[in-house]
């Protein structure tokens, strides 16, 4: 009788469970469908051609987005090209190499820390190094290490749980058949931890395209109507340029559509890069 009445209770507290996660997806799928419908009704007249192809005009009262868009694009592959190598090897010593102890423990903690660390900190110490002490002035290239090191905690502890998702087996395996240490990680672990590494990338290109705080000091500037020639040039971006015509524009009612469409422009642009790392991903598991 009372096992009966324990696995009831289990049942009923299973279900239960499952109900406030339901709830919970279906609040946040409500929120998410909410924000983007209201941006496209507030938006979508502002988009199309002239709006994607050209610079802003006439104090920014008119005209398009090009360069935003261009330096959007630069700053999120950019930061990604500089801290996904530097993310997969500190999580690959984490994770193969590194000695357990207090050490590791402490560099871990240090690691979870900053993924919380306010955007604006990264943007204040990318202006403090690589603006001023570097002397990169703001341009392409600071806004990209600066951007780099922010999502770098992301993409460490991915990487380091994807390596960590590898079965243990396959490392044996390996070694018993002659193959380094070195080798059993290039070819044998690697490929198995890279579409979950991917996943990495995919949250750190999200944050690093959506960022105003982390390059308003460092790379994104008020208005340039021309595309940057070199990484020392800065740029505008999309973020930024929202902020700037909903705070500092000279004619803030004036440009609320174009604000809405610029908005609408960053979440297609993000919901892109992240369905080409996705498609990459499905891929790699496929081969896999």
């Amino acid at each position: 009788m009372r096992s009966r009445m324990s696995i009831r209770t289990r049942h009923l507290l299973q279900k239960a469970v499952f109900g406030v996660l339901r709830g919970a997806a279906l609040i946040n799928g409500l929120a998410l469908f909410i924000i983007i419908s209201f941006l496209v009704y507030n938006g979508w007249r502002a988009v199309d051609w002239t709006f994607l192809s050209q610079p802003p005009l006439d104090s920014m009262t008119r005209g398009g987005i090009f360069p935003c868009i261009a330096g959007t694009f630069l700053l999120g592959f950019g930061s990604m090209l500089v801290a996904f190598p530097w993310g997969v090897a500190s999580a690959i010593f984490l994770h193969e190499y590194a000695r357990p102890g207090p050490a590791l423990r402490v560099i871990r903690l240090g690691i979870n820390n900053l993924a919380g660390v306010p955007s604006v900190v990264f943007g204040l110490f990318g202006l403090a190094f690589f603006v001023t002490w570097c002397k990169l002035g703001v341009s392409i290239l600071s806004g990209v290490l600066t951007l780099g090191v922010l999502i770098l905690p992301v993409i460490i502890g991915t990487a380091e749980e994807a390596l960590r998702s590898v079965p243990a087996t396959y490392r044996e395996a390996s070694l018993a058949l002659g193959a380094t240490k070195w080798q059993t990680i290039l070819r044998v672990v690697l490929p198995a931890a890279f579409p979950g590494m991917l996943t990495g990338s995919i949250l750190g290109i999200s944050r690093a395209a959506g960022e105003t705080a982390a390059i308003m000091f460092t790379a994104a500037v008020f208005f340039t109507p021309h595309l940057p020639a070199s990484l020392f040039d800065p740029v505008m971006a999309l973020p930024y340029h929202i902020y700037v015509l909903a705070t500092a524009g000279t004619q803030i009612e004036v440009t609320r559509p174009l604000q809405y469409g610029t908005a609408l422009v960053l979440i297609a642009l993000v919901f892109g890069m992240n369905l080409v790392a996705i498609v990459c991903r499905a891929r790699l598991q496929r081969k896999g």
